[in-house]
């Protein structure tokens, strides 16, 4: 092979093919049969990418070889490939040859189903094609027939209807048939009416004129007779004939007539009804009927109850003649009289109550006891300053002018109380309207939407300028007003003590008086807006109450508990005076109760219950997203206050134990542990006892014994006056203070200074401690649990003690609050 020239293996490797056989070479329907594959040439010319590169870029025998060795390689891969493409090449020529025979029975088919289709199917195609155009036709003919008929019926209606309209209308006068008859020919279609036929064939001898032109003189004739007939009756009095009338509008296609001069009539009514309450009123106690509280709130409601009585009591009658919706139009001619009549009932109510003068008296009012509390001179006094006193610069001793400065209280409220009625009926008859004139297709549980002839009316602009604004305002000055009048009166329960020894006679909880007041005010403010059911005012006055209770109420508490409570001791060193204690902790307690009151109050109204016969946020405001706008807010309002009482209680809760609680248990813990020796062994210590003249179980008793004296003599003063919120708060402040002394006390015998038996013992004592200072609220015990842990690491065996610390921090199921390396401080608590 090495001595082959070039060329020479590529030649060699391309192998002959046989020659093809005659069967192959043409099928039996024709197919050309398949060309033998093709056999490449040897290439003319070597390149670097032919298989014979290698061997001709060789320069020794060895890649001479490598390169004989790679072209033998590939001279068998080739020969591979080939035999197995002559194996698959007679599968191949078997399949070709099944799917020639195919094909020939294929193009039998084909030729039978067209001899079929143009042989058998054509004659019966044209039939039903011959067929089809005549059902065509007749069935073109036989509308083109009913066409006719249907116009000939409906000219014959029409020539009847004319004929009957003018016989009615003539000797008879029955005015229900000639309607009646106009009715039925409006059924028929203009078109036909105004058409040449009905010109030509309905027009007679006695009435000439076109079907149109006689049915519209019929119409104009029959309108004007009906309005005169209409409004005799109206005038007359006569509701059966009115009601006759007003049925036949809508037969004559005068509908919107009939509407109208119904709305009249209605009106004429409404506007008569109002005129007589006024004068009714006027005429009572020889024209003083309006002084009244009640007088124009109740002129408001009939006015009303008289538009609701007859939208309720006609509306089917309108609904049943004039068709679906068509009451929505009395109700806006309706509303128009209302607007009228109201609008004279408020301006009369807003001048004879003299609402501006009021509104102006209010805007202006100083709230002199508030402010001067405030100022920085204030300070100095010994409490808040009562009414008339010296620092007010009172010199008289007519209390009502002092306090009010102009403004009469009870006639604000009084004010109040009709505003909040009259809002109330305007608000049902908002809700009535709105019922009335909602989409009839709308599912019964959609919310509803104020209508528009409600939101665009003059009455309810009046509303907004004659009862809204001034009820915001004059709500916003009455609570403010009662929160100064209630500090002003403010008093603190009396004979408090810290001493146990002293009985009290009050009940808990200890709190002032303005506290009971203010959210008693809070909750008849609340109560009186929600009665309103109107957004605005709700929006208006949570508002105001979160703002006044925000800054007076809690601010004058906070003023109290900073300058007039403060427990600060007289001299350095001694503990606070008594009372100032006292009354510092009535101040946090009220802050907590008015806390909870005001909670409860927000539940009773986003929960009532059937007891309080609370009316329901969804039926006070049944409009769409109104009831879940005012929870939001009563929410709110909780919230904030909340959130701004209890940063005031934790501040004051923290001052009572730094200035009261913390200094007296230094003493109690330092009488607690000046005999507790617990260097001592067993022996030692049950040989002191009886040197002392103890027995050894007194011994071990002695220090939770003597803690919990002195705790119940510290704690159980100031529990007594507490709240129960507040002294856990407390609680938990000293425990916490408590749980770090103890904690460095216990670091303190680090080194050894400690025996096996006396850290037995401090462990023991140290647990009653803590079982002391968390009676009744084992929560406590939790702020203990790095002192516990220490103790109980170094009273640990020494095999516990590996086998634990081999497991390591989540070894037993132990959550460890000491880090591995204050664990291993604490072995060394006790001395080897």
């Amino acid at each position: 092979m090495s001595t082959l020239p070039n060329g020479a293996a590529t030649a060699r490797s391309t192998t002959k093919m046989p020659a093809p056989s005659s069967t192959n070479s043409s099928s039996g329907n024709g197919l050309p049969s398949r060309p033998p594959p093709a056999v490449t040439p040897s290439p003319k010319k070597d390149d670097d990418n032919s298989p014979s590169a290698p061997l001709h870029r060789a320069t020794s025998p060895a890649e001479v070889r490598a390169a004989l060795s790679a072209l033998h390689a590939r001279e068998a891969s080739l020969t591979a490939h080939l035999s197995t493409l002559l194996t698959g090449h007679a599968s191949l020529t078997r399949s070709l040859s099944r799917l020639d025979n195919l094909r020939a029975g294929l193009g039998a088919q084909v030729i039978s189903a067209r001899s079929i289709s143009s042989n058998m199917l054509a004659s019966a195609a044209d039939t039903a094609a011959r067929l089809s155009g005549r059902v065509r036709a007749l069935d073109l003919e036989k509308q083109r027939v009913e066409d006719t008929l249907r116009v000939v019926e409906q000219v014959a209606e029409l020539k009847a209807c004319v004929a009957g309209v003018v016989g009615s209308m003539g000797a008879p006068q029955d005015w229900e048939a000639a309607a009646g008859y106009i009715s039925r020919a409006a059924k028929v279609p203009d078109d036909i009416v105004r058409g040449g036929f009905a010109a030509a064939v309905v027009p007679t001898v006695e009435v000439p004129d076109p079907p149109w032109v006689t049915l519209e003189q019929a119409r104009e004739s029959l309108c004007a007779l009906f309005m005169r007939e209409f409004k005799k009756a109206a005038a007359e009095g006569d509701a059966a004939k009115v009601t006759r009338f007003f049925k036949l509008f809508p037969l004559i296609g005068r509908g919107d007539v009939g509407l109208d001069v119904y709305g009249q009539y209605v009106c004429q009514g409404v506007a008569g009804e109002a005129r007589a309450s006024l004068k009714e009123g006027s005429a009572v106690a020889g024209g003083k009927g309006r002084k009244d509280g009640v007088f124009y709130a109740n002129a408001l409601t009939r006015l009303f109850d008289h538009i609701a009585r007859i939208v309720e009591a006609h509306g089917g009658l309108v609904e049943r003649h004039y068709g679906s919706g068509k009451m929505v139009k009395v109700i806006e001619r309706l509303q128009m009289e209302a607007d009228v009549q109201g609008g004279i009932i408020l301006d009369s109510w807003s001048d004879d109550r003299a609402v501006d003068r009021r509104l102006t008296d209010v805007r202006s009012y100083p709230f002199s006891f508030l402010m001067q509390s405030f100022l920085p001179q204030n300070r100095g006094f010994g409490g808040t300053p009562r009414v008339n006193s010296p620092a007010l610069g009172g010199q008289t001793n007519d209390a009502r002018d002092s306090e009010d400065e102009g403004v009469n209280m009870r006639e604000v409220d009084a004010l109040l109380v009709e505003i909040a009625v009259m809002l109330e009926k305007w608000s049902v008859y908002c809700r009535f309207l709105a019922g009335k004139c909602r989409d009839p297709e709308s599912p019964d549980d959609a919310p509803l939407t104020l209508p528009d002839v409600l939101i665009k009316s003059n009455l309810s602009r009046k509303v907004l300028g004659k009862l809204v604004e001034p009820c915001n305002s004059l709500t916003t000055f009455f609570f403010r007003r009662s929160v100064e009048k209630a500090f002003q009166l403010d008093e603190s329960p009396s004979g408090l003590s810290l001493n146990m020894s002293k009985p009290i006679d009050s009940n808990p909880p200890f709190i002032i008086s303005a506290v009971d007041v203010v959210m008693y005010i809070v909750n008849t403010v609340i109560r009186r807006s929600i009665s309103t059911s109107q957004r605005a005012v709700i929006d208006s006055v949570i508002a105001s109450i979160s703002s006044i209770l925000g800054a007076d109420f809690v601010g004058m508490i906070q003023r109290k508990m900073r300058d007039d409570s403060y427990p600060r001791a007289a001299v350095q060193g001694n503990l606070p005076p008594e009372d100032k204690v006292v009354s510092f902790i009535v101040l946090i307690n009220s802050l907590d109760m008015a806390n909870e009151y005001l909670a409860r109050i927000v539940s009773s109204f986003l929960n009532p219950s059937q007891e309080q016969h609370a009316k329901p946020l969804h039926d006070a405001f049944p409009f769409k997203n109104e009831a879940a706008e005012v929870a939001l807010r009563l929410n709110n309002l909780n919230a904030s206050f909340s959130a701004k009482t209890t940063e005031l209680i934790n501040e004051g809760v923290r001052v009572l134990f730094s200035q009261v609680i913390k200094p007296r248990l230094r003493p109690v813990l330092t009488d607690t542990f000046r005999d507790a020796d617990y260097t001592l062994s067993e022996d030692e210590l049950a040989d002191l006892a009886a040197q002392n003249g103890q027995t050894e179980d007194e011994v071990l008793d002695q220090v939770p014994r003597v803690f919990e004296h002195g705790w119940d003599a510290l704690m159980r003063p100031v529990a007594r006056l507490l709240t129960p919120r507040t002294y856990t708060t407390l609680l938990d402040l000293t425990a916490d203070y408590l749980a770090r002394v103890l904690e460095k006390r216990v670091w303190s015998y680090a080194g050894g200074r400690t025996s096996a038996y006396g850290a037995i013992r401090m462990e023991r004592d140290f647990s009653g401690i803590v079982g002391v200072i968390s009676k009744g609220n084992y929560a406590v015990r939790e702020l203990f649990g790095r002192t516990a842990q220490v103790l109980m690491v170094a009273n640990m065996e020494d095999e516990e003690w590996e086998e634990l610390a081999a497991e390591g921090d989540g070894g037993a199921g132990m959550q460890w609050v000491l880090t591995e390396e204050e664990r291993r401080r604490a072995r060394s608590i006790v001395r080897s």
